[in-house]
């Protein structure tokens, strides 16, 4: 098969028809083999009513995943990655922002010019500044963190991988927004972009509020974390808590030697317990302990952790 088409919505009954009509007319013409993959993440209109009808017309093409409840874009993309089969995996929205006319070139790029992920960027935006102002800020941020330089939109729905992506990563959380750094985390280090079309919502409103970037450092500062020290955590726990003991021994022998040098000059002291800096380089020292405690612990975790030895093998001989 050539392309699985992955779609997660909540709540987009009134697109998905349209949204799968302009898919079908897009793979008739460039003659694909494919299949889509609806996942309902716990819509409360008649969204899987309409995949279900949708299902009944192309049984060879549509499949459906219908969620309990909402789980959130992340566990949507998850489930639809492993269910899909095709050599390339595209992904979009629902709410038909995005135009599946992108879908061969999208295609193209994966299949002739060999990259492992390419990313939309909707460089013209119908999106009010509340939204755009916010999203450049968030963008610059995660570029500079993962080192994918190339990126101007890491959070666009509309992006095309090699099946070995999807099968090779694990979305959770929210971490959707940083699928290209968890690629490069994986060793997918060819990663491309695409401008695309961005078209103005036709039916319902947005399900993503401005809470959306708060979360979405939050995740980034944890991916990085993670990436960097997830099977070391000594290597940070243990060096801060390291020099912030080290920085508090210090202070309380600067401390100790200011009053021995007071007494024996015959100058007026005072008690070290009265000294302020005493107590902020006991502080010190009590933290580095802890942080170093944190890292022994941590290592002990990963250590047991039965991932610990999980490498992505390319190929074998």
């Amino acid at each position: 098969m050539d392309i699985s088409v992955v779609v997660p919505l909540y709540n987009e009954a009134e697109s998905l028809p349209e949204l799968f009509e302009w898919i079908e007319r897009v793979m008739a013409e460039h003659h694909f083999s494919h299949e889509v993959i609806f996942v309902n993440d716990g819509s409360t209109d008649h969204s899987w009513q309409v995949i279900e009808q949708l299902s009944q017309q192309a049984p060879e093409v549509v499949r459906g995943i219908k969620f309990r409840r909402n789980y959130g874009k992340s566990p949507a993309l998850y489930c639809g990655f492993e269910q899909a089969q095709g050599e390339v995996v595209i992904t979009m929205d629902a709410d038909l922002q995005d135009s599946p006319d992108e879908i061969p070139q999208l295609y193209r790029m994966i299949r002739e010019e060999g990259y492992d992920l390419v990313s939309g960027w909707k460089q013209k935006r119908y999106d009010p500044l509340s939204k755009t102002i916010p999203t450049k800020l968030f963008n610059a941020t995660a570029r500079k963190v993962s080192g994918i330089h190339n990126l101007h939109d890491f959070n666009c729905g509309l992006k095309a991988y090699r099946r070995e992506v999807v099968k090779n990563i694990e979305v959770y959380g929210e971490m959707h927004r940083y699928i290209p750094y968890l690629a490069k985390n994986a060793g997918f280090k060819k990663i491309g972009e695409k401008v695309v079309h961005h078209q103005a919502r036709k039916y319902g409103v947005t399900k993503f509020g401005l809470n959306r970037f708060v979360n979405g450092y939050l995740d980034l500062i944890s991916l990085w974390f993670l990436s960097t020290f997830g099977v070391k955590p000594m290597h940070f726990f243990g060096l801060l808590g390291s020099l912030m003991f080290i920085l508090g021994f210090i202070s309380v022998i600067i401390v100790g030697f200011g009053k021995l040098y007071s007494m024996h000059a015959g100058m007026p002291y005072r008690l070290v317990t009265e000294s302020p800096y005493f107590y902020l380089s006991l502080t010190a020292m009590i933290i580095g302990t802890q942080l170093f405690v944190a890292g022994f612990l941590g290592e002990l975790i990963t250590r047991n952790a039965p991932e610990r030895n999980h490498y992505q093998v390319e190929k074998r001989i």
